[in-house]
């Protein structure tokens, strides 16, 4: 028996599911000599206080060693959860939270993880958008749920599809639908924002039909423009009439300080989060207790959306730089579009049915251009046919030169594939 057949032998079936992360992949090719990427949502290095950061790390390893350098509590540092509450106070007006309300992971990615354990097994259901966040499709995929997926629209996730699923669902078929997913601000990948009345619509469906809500939300402080809508978990703590926030709220430092801090948040009631803290116990133990407290002490001396202002500019011109882009260059290719975020990292992009973008991808690779292909952003065969044609770029990374570049290379590598594919 060769190697790789006698280790997947071994394998247990969520192993056997779990593919290699597209993006992950694809920061590979960035080391390239020349390569222009629109592929991950790499921030911008300059953007890191690291000045700042340098001087709390110093310290808190040399007068805080014994907690920072030491074993700490699954639930999380107290001080950065209490930190954390005061700033949703602030921004988000999200009150009357104490410490067992929060949970602190590594990287939000471990958040969504720790979902698929605590929630999804292959009798589960749960809804989602397509496309889909690649991280939360990758740790709900190796769970086999059967996905209820609503396709996306300008203002988010086609509603009706979840509401007409619902509709018909017998009251067992009920009882193993666990939640539903969303990316409420700038989502990733389409870089669209959830309209307050959907958030309300989905809201009522989860009180109706006995659901929770995973709201992801790692973009909601990268807005550009237009006015700051309520969470959807702020949106369910206003209800007072109800005892149970059905609302899992999931936040990430990794956009507005650093992603290698790997700090992620979790807020919600209690209860859930004991289950979720449940589930971490098996994974990590704990978050880095050194990472964590760093955090802390800078939520503590910092104000963290003060500080993010320079970066708000920086990541608008380069928006506005893409946008521009692709208004120059773009139109040369008949029926494509795409989206213009208000903020966030990401835009989408819509081609001709005769575009496959993982198909072109290694084409675009020797033009010296990278991007996501729509399909990484799928669950099934369904949703990879609707996304085949589709692409991710991010303009975070690259400069306003870049991006410009970038877009030619882009507009080349397609016309290329277009005259290959007719012949």
């Amino acid at each position: 028996m060769m190697r790789e057949e006698y280790v997947f032998s071994k394998l247990s079936p969520i192993a056997k599911r779990t593919t290699a992360n597209i993006i992950r992949e694809l920061l590979k090719s960035t080391s390239i000599p020349g390569m222009i990427s629109f592929g991950g949502g790499v921030p911008d290095p300059e953007t890191f206080p690291k000045e700042i950061m340098a001087d709390i790390a110093k310290e808190i390893v040399e007068k805080e060693y014994k907690f920072t350098l030491q074993y700490s509590t699954t639930e999380g540092d107290p001080i950065l959860r209490g930190e954390y509450i005061k700033f949703l106070e602030k921004y988000y007006d999200i009150k009357n939270l104490d410490l067992d309300n929060v949970l602190i992971t590594s990287g939000s990615q471990q958040a969504l993880d720790l979902v698929g354990r605590v929630f999804l097994d292959e009798e589960s259901i749960c809804a989602i958008g397509t496309p889909v966040y690649l991280g939360a499709a990758s740790a709900f995929k190796v769970r086999a749920p059967k996905f209820i997926t609503m396709d996306m629209q300008a203002d988010g996730p086609n509603i009706d599809i979840l509401e007409e699923a619902l509709e018909n669902m017998t009251e067992e078929e009920k009882s193993r639908f666990k939640f539903i997913y969303i990316v409420s601000n700038f989502d990733n990948p389409t870089g669209l924002t959830l309209s307050l009345e959907k958030r309300q619509r989905i809201l009522d469906l989860a009180y109706n039909n006995d659901l929770i809500i995973i709201e992801d939300d790692p973009y909601g402080a990268l807005r550009y423009e237009g006015e700051i809508i309520p969470t959807i978990y702020q949106l369910a703590e206003n209800r007072e009439k109800y005892e149970l926030n059905p609302v899992i709220l999931l936040n990430t430092f990794s956009k507005i300080l650093s992603p290698g801090l790997r700090m992620g948040v979790v807020i919600g009631d209690k209860t859930i989060i004991r289950r979720l803290v449940m589930g971490k116990q098996a994974a990590d133990l704990c978050t880095s207790p050194l990472t964590q407290r760093l955090t802390a002490r800078y939520l503590e001396r910092n104000d963290p959306m003060v500080q993010i202002k320079p970066t708000l500019e920086l990541y608008s011109q380069k928006r506005n730089a893409m946008m521009e882009s692709f208004d120059k260059y773009m139109k040369e290719i008949d029926g494509v579009t795409w989206t213009f975020p208000h903020g966030g990292l990401f835009s989408w992009v819509t081609l001709p049915e005769e575009i496959d973008t993982m198909d072109m991808l290694e084409l675009a690779k020797e033009n010296k251009i990278v991007y996501i292909p729509g399909v990484a952003f799928s669950v099934n065969e369904e949703t990879a046919k609707k996304t085949s044609r589709c692409m991710r770029v991010s303009f975070c990374l690259p400069s306003c030169e870049e991006i410009e570049e970038g877009t030619k290379r882009l507009v080349k590598t397609i016309k290329e594939y277009r005259d290959k594919k007719r012949g």
